[in-house]
């Protein structure tokens, strides 16, 4: 095998909640984090050089050691002795900078397809363990689907599938730092939290009525504030009948759970002519990886 194309999917939160901040200056979080179809196509190339070579349909998108593909690249090589250089085309579909863990996953995925190009004798122990030197959200993208996502989001634990539902992306065309909604939380303000035990049971029902009523996401007090289009794109999705609309991560996207594809591409269609600040908008669904019990509890 001399290359691999693989998907590399994006991430919402169903729930998110900070716990408290960390000696580290990380904060403890409990979180549910769900795969969406939404992907970007990673097409990866053993090359005889002995060099790391990233391309992108983006043409600002860094392409050195800014790039956590080329860190998850760089990383094994020097673990495993890889005595070849390696080629990474990536073309873009998800938003970047939008809470959608876009980087995130595609550095999972270079682990992943580096690990299956190279026929890496990995544990799945390990993998994670890498993932996590590489970013918080790394390990949940190495595994996918619909988990329960603690510590400083590297502790997860896979729950049932999560059902089938049509979802609308929406992303403002602005760029939110994580690191600023984060300093900007004041844990004592907060006076709504997400249940996550019983979201985790709304799943396991696979009641969806229940799942989108009970969105949460407590970063929403900082980022909602700060920019306001994220609650104004939020009311268009629920007067266009979503069953509930959150914003992901620290945001700016939202996204919104519908029944229908009609409904959810009559809400886009509001969102696209009443919101000219709003540029990048995707129809979307759910998406459960096929897992072969080896990563996750």
């Amino acid at each position: 095998m001399k290359y691999i194309d693989l998907k590399s999917y994006a991430k919402i939160n169903l729930a998110l909640d900070v716990l408290n901040k960390r000696n580290d200056g990380y904060h403890n979080v409990r979180m549910i984090m769900q795969t969406i179809s939404l992907h970007d196509n990673i097409f990866i190339k053993k090359i005889p050089k002995n060099k790391i070579e990233i391309r992108s349909n983006v043409s600002w998108l860094p392409t050195d050691s800014k790039n956590l593909a080329y860190k998850a690249a760089q990383l094994m090589i020097k673990n495993y002795n890889i005595n070849e250089g390696i080629s990474i085309d990536i073309n873009k579909n998800i938003p970047i900078s939008a809470g959608l863990a876009g980087g995130s996953s595609n550095c999972a995925t270079v682990l992943l397809g580096v690990k299956k190009l190279f026929k890496l004798n990995i544990s799945a122990k390990e993998l994670l363990k890498m993932g996590k030197t590489l970013g918080a959200d790394v390990p949940y993208c190495i595994i996918g689907g619909t988990a329960l996502a603690e510590g400083i989001g590297d502790k997860i634990t896979r729950l049932t599938p999560h059902p089938k539902v049509y979802v609308l992306i929406a992303k403002p065309n602005i760029n939110v730092s994580t690191k600023f909604v984060y300093d900007n939380l004041d844990l004592k303000k907060i006076t709504k939290r997400p249940d996550i035990d019983s979201m985790i049971n709304y799943i396991n029902n696979s009641n969806l009525d229940y799942i989108s009523s009970n969105f949460c996401n407590v970063l929403e007090n900082v980022t909602e504030t700060e920019y306001p289009i994220i609650k104004k794109i939020k009311m268009i999705m629920l007067m266009n009948n979503a069953l509930g609309a959150l914003m992901s991560g620290s945001g700016p996207t939202v996204f919104g759970y519908f029944r229908t594809k009609k409904e959810c591409y009559k809400a886009s269609l509001e969102i696209k002519y009443k919101l000219s600040e709003v540029r990048e908008i995707y129809l979307t669904g759910i998406f459960n990886p096929r897992r072969s019990g080896k990563f996750g509890k």
